[in-house]
């Protein structure tokens, strides 16, 4: 029987992070589905999706960690997925649609669209943010979230209460299919 894992991973960004955590995968022979992986402020942060069928994987993969948790500083969380993986982006029932913000760079966009987004049971599959300079040098925010709508959720009321919010918060706004 197939086995899910999710495997997460913060440490100092430098050359060979991957490598190693790509290695331990491969060493306790489990397959490397899915994976995210990014910079953030001086750290690197992984997440994989992995699966495997031998059925000591999961303990392979925990001794595994731990090891490069102590030898590489990493942080590293093992979690078991017992109901295996969801369905594939869009899930059944659902439309795929790509929501943008971008305006000046101040607290509480992120938490005022994904509330909107929340209430009324918007699935968020995907979320990037980035802060750059902006036109005379004063921070400029992009974020980029792609979502998962009900198809029976009324659309121009989730356009308006998503402008609203936008509005509140000084931000342009586009919401599109993905």
């Amino acid at each position: 029987m197939k086995q899910w894992f999710i495997l997460s991973a913060i440490g100092r960004d430098r050359p060979g992070l991957v490598a190693e955590l790509a290695q331990l995968v491969f060493d306790c022979d489990v397959n490397l589905e899915d994976s995210r992986m990014t910079i953030l402020g001086t750290d690197f942060a992984v997440i994989l999706l992995c699966s495997a069928t031998a059925s000591d994987a999961g303990d392979r993969l925990a001794v595994g960690a731990k090891r490069l948790e102590r030898d590489h500083g990493l942080t590293i969380l093992l979690r078991h997925l017992e109901g295996g993986r969801r369905p594939a982006v869009p899930a059944p029932g659902t439309h795929l649609y790509r929501v943008r913000a971008a305006g000046e760079d101040k607290a509480g966009i992120v938490a005022g669209l994904c509330r909107t987004l929340a209430e009324r049971s918007v699935n968020i599959a995907d979320l990037s943010s980035h802060s750059r300079p902006g036109p005379g040098g004063s921070p400029h925010y992009e974020l980029s979230i792609l979502v998962e709508i009900p198809k029976t959720l009324d659309l121009r009321e989730l356009r308006s209460a998503l402008d609203a919010e936008a509005d509140r918060l000084v931000v342009d706004l586009s919401v599109d299919p993905a």
